[in-house]
């Protein structure tokens, strides 16, 4: 069964992955798993309460067929957990590996994003984490997808979820369907 694994931090922002979680479980029929640091529980910055599956720690990269990082402002401070080799890993072993709103920056400090198409909440969010992919930034209000990593920013959540469908191999035309259905709202009246 494919696997989605989606790292959740104190202060999470819960709207980033929600779609794309309840889409993967409940229309798709995937396994839907959640870890946190030390696999304790969380709040997210809208009050809601998660318990994990695991632990950050536990992630098992040959289980599972994505690996995810929900946005939050942690990423931003020196408490954030040190994803590099957990992240670095997933990618060797061509797994989805995405990021949205600041998550993106986990992608950067690992190093992954120096030689993909990405984006994030805009390339002054990325400079101090020794990134060095400015030269294939793309400035979208859309998540970018090039070569199995998935990027957004927060303002994303429909089109990141779809391109982490379509790197699973997901792209139908209910997939557009379902893409459509939630983004009508930015569409022009």
């Amino acid at each position: 069964m494919t696997t989605l694994v989606t790292i959740l931090t104190p202060g999470f922002a819960d709207w980033e992955t929600a779609l794309l979680n309840a889409g993967a479980r409940d229309y798709y029929r995937l396994e839907t798993r959640f870890a946190t640091p030390g696999g304790d529980p969380v709040t997210s910055a809208g009050g809601l309460k998660v318990m994990p599956h695991m632990a950050i720690e536990e992630i098992n990269i040959g289980a599972i067929d994505a690996l995810l990082v929900n946005g939050g402002n942690i990423w931003s401070t020196p408490d954030a957990p040190d994803l590099t080799r957990l992240l670095q890993s997933a990618h060797g072993a061509d797994k989805t590996v995405g990021g949205i709103c600041d998550g993106v920056i986990a992608l950067a400090r690992a190093g992954l994003l120096d030689s993909v198409r990405h984006t994030a909440n805009g390339p002054e969010s990325l400079p101090s984490t020794g990134y060095g992919g400015a030269a294939h930034y793309v400035g979208s209000p859309r998540a970018v997808l090039d070569r199995r990593i998935v990027t957004a920013p927060g303002t994303a959540p429909v089109s990141f979820m779809g391109a982490v469908f379509e790197s699973l191999g997901l792209r139908t035309g209910d997939l557009d369907f379902y893409l459509g259905l939630y983004a009508a709202e930015h569409q022009a009246a």
